[in-house]
């Protein structure tokens, strides 16, 4: 399977998303349900073999601009950034965040006891889609996986550990005025890199996707 690497962070909108506001709309949602509908539903299969290594040094500069992937999705999410001198507008010193999961502003401060309250989630996590069919790309296609802009986002680190693994079937972002995004962005991940659901996960995404 040919998939293409990270490109224009500008990019990673769901198709028909609102860029201004940010939300799913209605032709957004009538397409998640589509895709849903052709994801193949399996069981999980097992964690045997999996290590973060699996998909790459993490954060890799894929689209080889010259940052790290973390620094460009802080770069895409945050607002009133300031950068380190030096470092070509790479390295994000502070930064201020519009919190999708608790709809929360969290104030972003690079540092050892501090830059853990902004993490980047992966909104398909690494471990949940080693278990649904990421055992089967190539490391390259493992990689591209683990550092797409349109799998990642900048959240509340600790909503971010709370989270952990788990997929749509065992947790869902707190602030419900964003769950449809968040189930319409999932199932776009999934369909892009052939990804399967369990039968929870699809219960669970397409009840999100009723209520939108």
């Amino acid at each position: 399977m040919a998939l293409g690497g990270c490109g224009d962070l500008e990019a990673t909108l769901l198709p028909d998303q609102d860029a201004d506001s940010g939300k799913a709309t209605s032709a957004d949602i009538k397409e998640a349900r589509e895709k849903l509908d052709g994801i193949p539903v399996k069981g999980r299969a097992p964690k045997t073999g999996y290590d973060r290594d699996e998909f790459g040094p993490a954060w890799s500069d894929v689209d080889r601009n010259g940052c790290d992937t973390r620094n460009d999705i802080l770069k895409r999410d945050l607002t009133e950034e300031t950068f380190k001198p030096g470092t070509h507008d790479c390295i994000v010193l502070t930064g201020v965040l519009d919190d999708p999961f608790s709809g929360r502003t969290i104030e972003f401060e690079r540092g050892q006891d501090t830059s853990s309250k902004v993490q980047i989630d992966h909104v398909i996590p690494l471990s949940d889609a080693w278990q649904k069919g990421a055992q089967q790309l190539t490391k390259t296609e493992r990689k591209e996986f683990a550092n797409d802009p349109l799998n990642l986002l900048a959240v509340d680190g600790p909503l971010n550990g709370q989270k952990g693994d788990s997929d749509a079937a065992t947790w869902l972002p707190p602030r419900k005025a964003y769950r449809c995004e968040y189930i319409a962005r999932q199932i776009e991940v999934k369909a892009k890199y052939d990804l399967w659901v369990t039968a929870a996960e699809k219960e669970a995404m397409a009840g999100i996707l009723s209520s939108c």
